[in-house]
């Protein structure tokens, strides 16, 4: 691997959508990246965007002092702390990005604290629209010297960073985030879909709406794909938050919280998975919802 022409050094482990856009956002704010991916077409992607493109997970790690991963299943996460568990590196802070059960996150945790690794629960709260313009917020938890330590490269791609306090709080705190984004993303195709069937222009009820005291940053984000009927921009796919609704649905049900209205969404995402939009982004219940309400309109308004 060539050498970095900064002391800004920064790794990036998983380069989809969120992982891709930290990429892009931490290079234009003057970090050097080295990131690696399984996909050779993410890999490809990124380095024509200016990331210096590793081998492999333990060749990021070599690199960087700081790494953050933002993987897609936890068997990912396991696989990524071992290889570099085993790896006889110099201590590393890592930055876990994704949503996973804590459980999951404290696994790995405790493979990479025994190698001499700090590893922190950093999941982060935004959409991957969101996440282009460096619209995110990061929910921090672990090692405060850690944290600290990493704040000005979380600058790099988010706007706001909370210490949230003890390794697992950073979860905890997205679970919340997701729980009313879950929430708002059907009521916000609830809506649509009433609008729609009371006559109403689909640009109108955006236009409403979004000025209106029923707006929500969830509806903001979503209702255009909504009016467009076109959910292949995709900020987060229907099967990838089918993963985030069974971790918060799980930790729900293991601290005995009641969530009506969040289990009230889940049939709807459920056939959202069911009517092939598997890989369109989650405002695609819209669609769902207006097959149930016999609205019929073209697949791009």
């Amino acid at each position: 691997m060539r050498a970095a022409k900064t002391r800004k050094v920064v790794g990036v482990i998983g380069l989809g959508i969120m992982g891709g856009s930290f990429t892009r956002n931490l290079v234009k704010s003057g970090w050097h990246v080295v990131g690696f991916d399984i996909d050779a077409a993410r890999r490809k992607e990124l380095g024509k965007a200016g990331a210096e493109i590793a081998r492999s997970a333990r060749e990021v790690a070599v690199a960087a002092p700081v790494v953050i991963t933002s993987l897609p299943k936890p068997e990912a996460l396991m696989a990524v702390a071992k290889e570099i568990a085993t790896a006889g590196l110099p201590p590393r802070i890592f930055a876990e990005c994704s949503t996973f059960t804590i459980e999951d996150k404290e696994k790995a945790e405790r493979i990479l604290a025994k190698a001499g690794h700090t590893m922190l629960d950093c999941p982060v709260s935004g959409t991957g629209s969101q996440a282009r313009t460096g619209d995110l917020v990061i929910y921090a938890s672990g090692d405060r010297k850690a944290i600290a330590r990493i704040k000005p490269v979380f600058a790099g791609f988010s706007r706001k960073t909370y210490d949230t306090g003890t390794f697992g709080n950073g979860s905890r705190m997205k679970y919340v985030a997701n729980l009313l984004v879950a929430i708002n993303n059907v009521a916000s195709a609830e809506a649509m879909v009433m609008g729609m069937k009371a006559g109403l222009d689909p640009k109108t009820i955006l236009e409403m709406i979004s000025n209106g005291a029923g707006n929500s940053r969830v509806f903001e984000l979503r209702a255009p794909m909504m009016v467009k009927n076109d959910y292949t921009d995709v900020t987060m796919k229907c099967s990838v938050w089918q993963k985030d609704m069974d971790v918060i649905g799980a930790f729900a049900r293991k601290i005995k919280v009641p969530t009506p209205l969040f289990s009230a969404t889940l049939p709807v995402y459920a056939a959202a998975l069911r009517q092939g939009h598997a890989n369109d982004d989650t405002a695609a219940v819209c669609s769902v919802l207006e097959r149930q309400a016999g609205v019929r309109r073209r697949r791009k308004s």
